[in-house]
């Protein structure tokens, strides 16, 4: 596996920085319009995924804030009560 191919468990934070890195590539003007054309493709997959997580995240949080009446939901062992989400994997 190419060291640059992002491995498809990785985590949002490694997406980002993955992103990071190839913005700092394509901005060197040092890569062919190959290798430019490739990490655009990557970058793109990369855009979505985080943007997955992030629309998840968004909603546990949601989740975990709010009720039917507004209010946190707390367990019998006080900690906040979670749900899944439809959607989720």
């Amino acid at each position: 596996m190419n060291p640059n191919t992002p491995s498809p468990e990785m985590n949002f934070e490694h997406s980002f920085k993955r992103l990071e890195t190839i913005l700092e590539k394509m901005n060197s003007g040092t890569i062919t319009l190959d290798e430019s054309l490739k990490l655009y493709t990557e970058a793109d997959r990369l855009i979505n995924e985080c943007m997955q997580k992030l629309n998840d995240a968004e909603k546990t949080i949601e989740v975990l804030i709010k009720n039917r009446s507004g209010e946190l939901v707390i367990n019998a062992e006080g900690k906040p009560q979670l749900k899944a989400f439809e959607g989720s994997p």
